[in-house]
């Protein structure tokens, strides 16, 4: 399946996109207004150059002790980002993101522009279905190969339900 198949992919909102000299205030502001966990730094001609992501403004500008206010995302973001093409194998992806251990996919055109980003949590959306899928599979061959017992388990708890039925009725008209 390619990247640009998944409903993820069409349904998303450009990404937030600034320029290497803007500062991490401002991008982290647009940040927290959009809900998002990073911005695409691009050059003038909009090609991805870097991208900074939470974890950058933690680690390299908190963690740093730096000012937001006058600290540019070319300080901190992290320089020429692995990429995907919206025709990519999502599969593929998926598996370098968890080698590689990044959490955000910047998508771009051919001409290295940002068209959308995809992060991990899409591609469990991706997954999910799957992964419910297998679960009633295994769940289907245990009750198949464990039938006689819950045959037997099951009959001994009918006997002992109708058992207490009747003890309780015979008990119960002697009082």
């Amino acid at each position: 399946m390619k990247i640009q198949d998944r409903p993820e992919f069409r349904d998303k909102p450009k990404p937030l996109c600034f320029g290497p000299e803007d500062t991490v205030m401002t991008a982290v502001t647009a940040m927290t207004d959009r809900n998002v966990g990073s911005v695409m730094v691009v050059d003038d001609y909009e090609k991805l150059i870097g991208v900074v992501t939470e974890r950058d403004v933690l680690k390299r500008l908190v963690g740093g002790k730096r000012d937001p206010e006058t600290t540019k995302l070319r300080e901190i973001m992290t320089a020429k980002p692995r990429a995907a093409r919206a025709d990519d194998d999502l599969i593929e992806w998926m598996r370098i993101m968890s080698n590689e251990r990044f959490r955000r996919l910047p998508i771009v055109d051919e001409n290295n522009r940002v068209v959308s980003i995809m992060t991990q949590g899409d591609f469990v959306s991706y997954t999910w279905p799957n992964l419910l899928h297998q679960a009633r599979e295994v769940t289907r061959s245990s009750v198949g190969r464990n039938y006689q017992i819950l045959l037997v388990i099951g009959s001994v708890a009918l006997y002992t339900v109708v058992l207490l039925v009747v003890l309780s009725a015979f008990f119960g008209n002697s009082a």
